[in-house]
């Protein structure tokens, strides 16, 4: 892989990461066009974990205030920590939903699920899904403290459904947060902090597969520099799109994953079971 590479799957990732167009369909298409083949999923965990930096990052205060509300609540009991308490609740009853669902249907299907029809129909299914929230559903005004573990319940199941390539995770989290009745803040809010012990569980059940010869096939300096990418452009995203859903319109991503998904239909080979 060459230097340009690198910064090229580092800029894929770290803007496509957090918007509802699947970060894993893009790096499919990279690895199209420059041919290759990466083994295993170490490479793609290596620069979810950028991302997820970036997460903790920008939502900081976020994280500060969920932890010490959930440790506060267990210590001391305190009231006005039980919203915070209870928030945490949630993260980690969709974490643990999505955690074991995640394995199970990965393991059913296996590479089964790495095909270019899949990956098409998946962004197909994830532009109607926001289609549908924008247009034939109204928007909540719900928060954290009206939230319910049968919310969390919901929005688990939900992000399971990333399992899929093609699938947004961030798309899935945020339709369903929509769905559930949450305001557009908190659903984006939820989405975000959810992505952290996501990604950050995922990164551990991938460590197995991060080898010397992961290492030598990419480079020392290329996973320095696109992990240091990743993370750059993974904040900007991360900060595009909480400005764009304030004046914006999801639609706009509906369009784009259909166009997204013509391209992998029709121009990638059929054949094709993508190392993803």
């Amino acid at each position: 892989m060459s230097l340009i590479e690198a910064i090229i799957f580092g800029i894929v990732q770290g803007i496509t990461e957090f918007l509802p167009i699947s970060s894993t369909a893009h790096i499919v298409i990279t690895q199209m066009i420059f041919g290759y083949s990466f083994p295993g999923l170490a490479f793609e965990i290596y620069l979810h974990l950028a991302s997820v930096l970036a997460v903790i990052f920008y939502f900081r205060k976020d994280v500060i205030e969920v932890t010490a509300g959930f440790v506060n609540y267990v210590m001391k009991r305190r009231k006005e920590d039980k919203t915070m308490f209870w928030f945490g609740v949630y993260i980690l009853v969709a974490t643990v939903i999505t955690g074991g669902l995640g394995v199970l249907l990965s393991d059913f299907f296996g590479d089964g699920m790495k095909t270019p029809a899949i990956i098409a129909l998946a962004l197909t299914l994830t532009g109607f899904a926001l289609i549908f929230i924008e247009r034939f559903h109204r928007y909540g005004a719900r928060k954290e403290k009206d939230m319910t573990v049968k919310d969390s319940v919901i929005v688990g199941l939900g992000q399971t459904l990333a399992v899929f390539p093609g699938i947004s995770r961030s798309g899935a989290t945020l339709v369903t947060g929509l769905l559930i009745g949450l305001d557009r803040d908190t659903a984006v809010r939820y989405s975000f902090l959810l992505a952290i012990p996501v990604i950050l569980g995922s990164t551990v059940l991938g460590v197995r597969d991060i080898s010397a010869n992961m290492i030598s096939y990419i480079g020392g300096l290329n996973l320095i520099v696109s992990f240091a990418v990743t993370f750059v452009f993974s904040l900007l995203g991360i900060i595009w799109l909480i400005d764009f859903l304030k004046k914006s319109k999801l639609i706009y991503f509906a369009v784009y994953c259909f166009i997204v998904a013509a391209l992998v239909f029709f121009l990638i080979d059929p054949n094709t079971v993508m190392d993803v």
